[in-house]
């Protein structure tokens, strides 16, 4: 009778333990889930119609929120991500954004260019690292007629774009180019001896323009003085 009474008493306990047990693991579940539920984030969405390949705004945006649960990593949450893009697909007011949607905006500026991609190698040489809207001039060395040439092949070239290597290190450029010289580049690309991008010193270029401009308010000064004595000395003769 002790015997079976005790056996009783340690299979409920057992039971009320594994109760318990099985009731903090469900407490702890619904509170991860109302969790999820209950944290919200931003994402952003079309304001309006957003047509294909057109550069996203501020204007054309508005955000949304969603609970984390249902948060993807396609989801646009910052909006440093939307700078300089544009959608692939046109996008009416209220869709997400989502990151496959977009695509860097190109950094032609004229329609007529395009972008050529000139890389350092053995043929390439860049006298030194180039930044985005710098200007160069492309010298060329080839023996295209059998005798050797070097000569200035483009100047005031636009650099559009900057090339690094998986070491962040500057390995080349992308040029804005007129649409008639692309072919004219890739050409001396791969058949010309040597090519060596050299940066354009505009530098001298503003400075020049400055003396001008000083020089020509000097002028403008003196021929001012002029006209002013001459007044004055009609006004003495008239007297």
């Amino acid at each position: 009778m002790l015997e079976s009474k005790r056996r009783a008493i340690i299979f409920f306990l057992l039971a009320v333990l594994l109760a318990a047990v099985s009731g903090l693991l469900i407490l702890q579940k619904v509170q991860a889930l109302n969790s999820d539920l209950g944290t919200m984030v931003t994402v952003y969405k079309a304001a309006g119609e957003i047509p294909s390949r057109k550069i996203i705004t501020p204007d054309d945006i508005s955000t949304e929120e969603i609970p984390k649960q249902y948060l993807r990593d396609a989801h646009i949450t910052d909006v440093e991500d939307l700078m300089n893009k544009v959608s692939i697909v046109p996008l009416a007011g209220g869709d997400i954004i989502t990151a496959n949607m977009l695509k860097q905006a190109s950094a032609v500026t004229e329609a007529n260019n395009r972008l050529v991609t000139v890389l350092k190698s053995e043929k390439v040489v860049f006298d030194q690292k180039l930044t985005a809207l710098d200007r160069i001039d492309i010298i060329v060395s080839h023996s295209f007629d059998k005798e050797p040439v070097t000569e200035v092949f483009m100047e005031d070239v636009k650099v559009a774009r900057v090339a690094k290597n998986n070491d962040e290190a500057f390995s080349g450029v992308q040029l804005e180019v007129p649409y008639e010289k692309v072919s004219e580049l890739i050409h001396m690309q791969n058949y010309a001896d040597s090519l060596r991008l050299v940066k354009a010193n505009v530098a001298e270029e503003a400075q020049a323009g400055d003396d001008s401009t000083d020089e020509q308010a000097d002028q403008g000064s003196e021929k001012g003085q002029s006209g002013r004595q001459d007044g004055k000395d009609n006004g003495e003769n008239n007297n």
